[in-house]
């Protein structure tokens, strides 16, 4: 989520927060783009389907939110009124 963040405001400001709340761990990461977060959709792939070549190693990524998805308890996103987004999840430790 946080690389998410950098990626969306490349130089900008970033903000995360991480805390306990009624036995789960809540993990949100602001940025000031209004862009949704869309996760990209599963795909089978082995590790034979990977580019791991070093000019080609952060082409392999987009699968953060998918993975946060399938951990979290629950996640998503919510705007702020003063401007971009606060992306979130809640993980049982």
């Amino acid at each position: 989520m946080i690389n998410n963040a950098i990626n969306e405001t490349p130089g900008k400001e970033i903000k995360y927060r991480l805390s306990r709340e009624g036995g789960e761990v809540l993990l949100a990461v602001w940025d000031s783009s209004h862009r949704v977060p869309t996760p990209r959709a599963p795909t089978a792939y082995t590790l034979d389907d990977l580019d791991l070549a070093p000019e080609r190693w952060d082409d392999n990524g987009g699968w953060g939110l998918g993975i946060i998805e399938m951990l979290a308890s629950s996640c998503g996103y919510t705007t702020d009124p003063s401007g971009g987004k606060w992306v979130w999840a809640c993980l049982k430790p």
